[in-house]
């Protein structure tokens, strides 16, 4: 039997894909919903208050901070960014999984909320692709590239707090791979943790690799 809608909580350090995966599963299956987050930052011009974020003032969030309605938040940059526990409930009300793209962080909170999520960890083949994968942003400095490094190594080490850990080799294939995940999931109401060998030691080379980098930038 069918266990139901359940959060689905997918984290990586930048640069591991886990964004692009999230959105090709809401492109091609109609049982994953989008929970639309807060923040306290401006809109862009084409951001629409409802649709890409709620945006709210300071004064707002932290009232819904202090009533306990976000299943997750935290400040980013000088902002406040959360998600809160109707939107995740409306979703679900719905018959859809909720999609939550968030930060080892905010997994934390939502899984103390929602005991039922299902958690997928997303990361790089290797230091060297997670590497070109940032500098092909265009975006980053050496100071933000070292610095995104350092976190993806903190990142690294709360892999194993994750249902499944999912390398991200070729897009497709982890694509396929978390789709699986999602099937097997909503057939079962009991989940176990899914942290097989191999991907363990990929793991293991990431954080040996990120450690060399990391103590070769200071």
């Amino acid at each position: 039997m069918s266990g139901g809608p359940f959060p689905i909580v997918m984290s990586a350090p930048s640069g591991g894909g886990k964004t692009t995966i999230a959105r090709l599963l809401m492109e091609r299956r109609k049982d994953v919903g989008y929970s639309v987050s807060c923040t306290t930052r401006a809109p862009r011009p084409t951001e629409r208050d409802g649709v890409d974020y709620h945006f709210l003032t300071r004064q707002e969030f932290d009232a819904k901070a202090s009533h306990g309605e976000f299943a997750e938040w935290a400040e980013v940059h000088g902002n406040r960014y959360g998600t809160l526990r109707s939107a995740i409930r409306d979703v679900m009300d719905a018959g859809r999984h909720v999609m939550l793209d968030i930060d080892v962080q905010g997994a934390r909170q939502v899984t103390a909320a929602f005991p039922e999520s299902v958690t997928i960890f997303i990361v790089p083949p290797s230091v060297e692709v997670l590497v070109a994968r940032l500098q092909g942003r265009k975006s980053e400095s050496e100071e933000t590239l070292a610095l995104r490094l350092s976190n993806a190594r903190v990142e690294l080490l709360e892999a194993e707090r994750y249902q499944y850990v999912v390398v991200n080799d070729e897009l497709e294939h982890a694509f396929r791979s978390v789709n699986a995940i999602l099937d097997a999931e909503s057939l079962k109401r009991e989940r176990k943790p899914a942290l097989g060998g191999e991907v363990v030691g990929v793991i293991a080379q990431l954080l040996d690799g990120l450690t060399a980098k990391v103590g070769g930038r200071r």
